[in-house]
């Protein structure tokens, strides 16, 4: 068990000034971007099933009761005094993410009669519009808001904006890369290089393309084709493995059909997997540009919780374990873990701590199993940190069936500073519920 442990270990670690989110909705807040590739992944993830109704045997968002409670709350506050043009908006981008759009659109354009020279209004009312398929009326509306929004956000806008235009003029059906930089992803032959961008194509690029492009993915987040134009980034600073696997999202997840897209998905794929088989000393310089973007967070939706004051440690009593806490541990170069005081202090004690299960092997009855916060899609490219994964023991001779819901697991919190064969947490003696 341990080797098979050591063997998940190495896996998921070599894999590879705050402003208001994509819709402008106040409850949802965006960490400094560009972010990490993998928490960006599981965030825009989030957002897009977002407007997925539960359907029985799939994983619940954890994200829509909030947001339907948030929706119910305003609509109930619209029956008895009159919204505020901040309420509107976050009312309009509330019905975009839990996919209404007729009743987003109509919220919208009666808060922008009301309220005319409101940024978030006329922003969110684009999006609406550009995701109702009129991108004529789109135009208009991401055109106001380019003229009305803030310094620090005018790029994104500008940057949806001409997503827009080049999509009005492109013939129906076409699945293309959108060209919103105006360069080519060639070497300085010519030619479609896997992690290589030719120089006069570097000069080309903007610093901040990453960041923006992330931004504009986070306020359409089922936009396949923006999430090949960020494996495309991805792959000129070099990380072709996570490129290779977004390019694999794009055909399985989104099911675009692109030739193009699919020749470079080929050679991306190929590229990573000589990659992976290339001895450790060899892999630096097969990266090419590796290492050369320069993230600013680790994921992008910002935890609320981070900095709300943590309860007394119980002794007798059953602790409740936030996943912020888990966060907060540090590990050095050799992986040697520095866990937080409040940490330190619950090991030995019992915890309960709510998430997903995801299976250490084939079998659905699990005697152990790993515990995450959020449910993902690719493990290539979503599995989460070694700090936000925590491993399940169940009681001698028990076991617990794999389901994909929502589950609260209660146990004594077990620590692992020494043995770098093993997991950092582990719940034992565990007892398994559903968390609805």
């Amino acid at each position: 068990m341990r080797l098979f442990r050591w063997g998940l270990l190495v896996v998921f670690l070599t894999s590879a000034p705050q402003v208001r989110a994509g819709l402008y909705y106040s409850g949802e807040e965006i960490a400094p971007l560009p972010t990490q590739w993998r928490g960006f992944l599981i965030d825009q993830r989030l957002l897009r099933t977002l407007s997925f109704k539960p359907v029985s045997g799939t994983p619940a968002n954890p994200l829509r009761q909030r947001y339907e409670k948030a929706v119910a709350e305003l609509e109930k506050a619209s029956r008895s005094r009159k919204l505020s043009a901040d309420e509107l908006a976050d009312l309009g981008a509330l019905h975009v993410r839990l996919g209404n759009l007729p009743r987003a659109i109509e919220v919208l354009r009666g808060a922008q009669r009301e309220h005319p020279r409101h940024f978030k209004i006329a922003s969110n009312l684009g999006t609406a519009w550009q995701l109702h398929g009129d991108l004529a009326q789109a135009e208009a509306c991401l055109r106001e808001a380019v003229r009305l929004a803030p310094g620090r956000l005018q790029p994104a806008e500008e940057l949806q904006l001409k997503l827009v235009r080049l999509r009005q003029r492109e013939a129906r059906g076409m699945q293309d890369l959108d060209d919103l930089f105006g360069i080519r992803f060639v070497n300085d032959k010519g030619e479609y290089e896997p992690g290589r961008l030719g120089a006069e194509q570097r000069k080309k690029l903007r610093t901040d393309a990453v960041a923006n492009v992330q931004q504009v993915a986070l306020w359409l987040p089922a936009d396949g084709r923006l999430l090949w134009l960020l494996g495309e980034l991805a792959a000129s600073h070099g990380d072709v493995r996570t490129a290779a696997a977004i390019m694999d999202g794009c055909l399985t997840e989104f099911g675009l059909r692109s030739a193009e897209l699919r020749r470079h998905r080929r050679l991306m794929r190929e590229a990573a997997d000589k990659l992976a088989k290339a001895p450790p000393g060899t892999r630096k310089e097969h990266e090419g540009h590796a290492g050369s973007l320069k993230t600013r967070s680790a994921r992008p939706l910002v935890d609320r919780l981070a900095g709300v004051a943590l309860p007394p440690v119980r002794v007798d009593g059953i602790n409740v374990l936030p996943w912020n806490v888990l966060a907060q541990t540090t590990l050095d170069r050799q992986f040697r873990p520095t866990f937080p005081k409040y940490l330190n202090e619950l090991e030995g004690k019992q915890v309960t701590l709510s998430g997903f299960m995801q299976p250490l092997g084939e079998g659905l009855e699990m005697a152990t199993f790993l515990l995450i916060e959020y449910p993902v899609g690719c493990w290539y490219c979503e599995a989460p940190d070694i700090v936000a994964m925590v491993l399940i023991e169940m009681p001698r001779g028990r076991t617990q069936r794999f389901n994909r819901d929502l589950v609260e697991v209660t146990g004594k919190l077990k620590l692992n500073a020494t043995d770098p064969e093993d997991f950092l947490f582990a719940i034992q003696r565990a007892t398994v519920k559903s968390a609805e």
